[in-house]
């Protein structure tokens, strides 16, 4: 490291200059005048524009503002690179989820749902899961008749209870695309006609080449 960037990573032995910089950071916008009105709040505009204007043209601010946006750029790219990672994770956790991770079959050989085992990450593929319990207009086979004090019996009327339990995992074919996308794994080729296909770039190697 140069003796300038050592400097530069201390802030500046005048404190409101640095806090002047530490402003102009701190502005998404990154507007001069504002920061240092931030510092000398009796200062007119005018007289800030100027005033940070002529900061700006000292060797060491200007080696301390390049090292403070460094940091930022560094920071931002650390962010997005951490964004990029969690969104492919959650996305894999769609793209390969399985229904037998959900269900089971039971001794009468019908599919049942089952998560007694879920894990945090197949639960992240889940997009509903409702219940829902009604009466419907079959009578119960075995229940057809009801047995009256005075002897005899009627037919029931009422139906039987039914719980519905609808059960969807989240499109599986989407998320595998936009990983595909991401990966380079596909190229879209647009038609005259307006129609958009996804073509795969594999090569004999089993390497991504450009399409």
């Amino acid at each position: 490291m140069s003796k300038a960037a050592k400097i530069a990573v201390k802030p500046l032995s005048n404190a409101k200059h640095e806090a002047v910089l530490q402003a102009y950071i701190s502005d998404p916008q990154r507007v001069g005048y504002k920061a240092y009105l931030v510092v000398y709040p009796s200062s007119s505009e005018a007289a800030a524009k100027s005033g940070f204007s002529r900061l700006l043209t000292k060797a060491n601010v200007k080696t301390r503002l390049a090292h403070l946006e460094s940091r930022v750029t560094e920071k931002v790219v650390e962010l997005a690179a951490v964004t990029t990672e969690q969104v492919l994770e959650e996305l894999a956790k769609i793209g390969f989820a399985n229904m037998l991770d959900y269900s089971r079959v039971n001794e009468d050989g019908d599919p049942i749902i089952d998560l007694s085992e879920l894990s945090r990450n197949q639960a992240a593929a889940i997009q509903q899961i409702s219940i829902e319990e009604f009466t419907d207009g079959k009578q119960p086979p075995d229940k057809l008749l009801e047995p009256q004090a005075k002897g005899g019996a009627l037919r029931r009327r009422k139906g039987r209870a039914v719980r519905k339990t609808t059960f969807k995992l989240y499109d599986k074919r989407a998320a595998l695309v936009d990983i595909g996308r991401h990966l380079g794994m596909f190229v879209d080729k647009v038609e005259h006609s307006g129609k958009v296909d996804l073509v795969p770039i594999i090569n004999v190697n089993g390497r991504r080449t450009s399409g």
